[in-house]
């Protein structure tokens, strides 16, 4: 048995069945498309930069990804930290094909997370919730996954700049307090802040960093 296996669970089946398919089927078609849904993340974009500064020495933890689609921030997580132990999770086999190997995968919904509670060192979401449909469900469930004092990071988009990019039908964008309040049911220390794609580059608003410890 892996590591991986001694930590699953059997979770609940998620919510609104027929959306979720249409959004798996979605996923699924969007993996071939390296330009719109790259393997390879810059190393030096800020949203890489805000996770491995916050996290920290990585090595010997257990850190997962939530929403990871093909496993480009948990690739350079892994560079990084040899020594770490990486889960990438996602909706969809297809975009979990270009994980690279040295990385665990993981498939279901972010909103019925299959691991037992606190068996994370760090989680994060990178762009991911906004696809949840359930946005409450999806964060208490990061947040039971992350062991006590453990770290969270969500980076996602501002409902105040909505209609700037498209989108579709089931995606939600976020106000800052309003995932702030979700955390805050489960986290001793929540904060957010606006974030850029580089840090040499004043934030624009499009892009919120929640930070957020258990």
């Amino acid at each position: 048995m892996n590591w991986l296996a001694r930590f699953f669970r059997r979770s609940k089946p998620p919510l609104d069945a027929d959306l979720l398919r249409r959004i798996r089927a979605s996923f699924e078609e969007a993996a071939s498309d390296e330009e719109q849904f790259p393997s390879t993340v810059d190393p030096r974009i800020y949203h890489v930069q805000l996770i491995v500064e916050r996290f920290g020495d990585l090595q010997g933890k257990r850190v997962l990804d939530v929403g990871c689609g093909k496993g480009r921030f948990a690739r350079v997580l892994k560079d990084r930290n040899p020594g770490a132990i990486l889960v990438a999770f996602d909706l969809t086999e297809a975009m979990l094909r270009f994980v690279p190997r040295g990385i665990h995968r993981a498939a279901g919904s972010m909103t019925a997370l299959p691991f037992e509670t606190g068996c994370f060192d760090a989680v994060y979401a990178t762009e991911s919730i906004e696809h949840a449909v359930d946005i409450e469900l999806a964060v208490s469930e990061m947040c039971r996954v992350v062991r006590p004092s453990g770290p969270l990071i969500i980076i996602d988009k501002n409902a105040r700049h909505w209609g700037r990019l498209q989108t579709p039908e089931w995606e939600t964008w976020f106000k800052r307090r309003q995932l702030e309040r979700l955390l805050r049911r489960h986290c001793r220390e929540v904060s957010s802040r606006y974030i850029s794609y580089w840090a040499d580059v004043a934030p624009d608003g499009l892009f919120i960093a929640w930070l957020a410890r258990k």
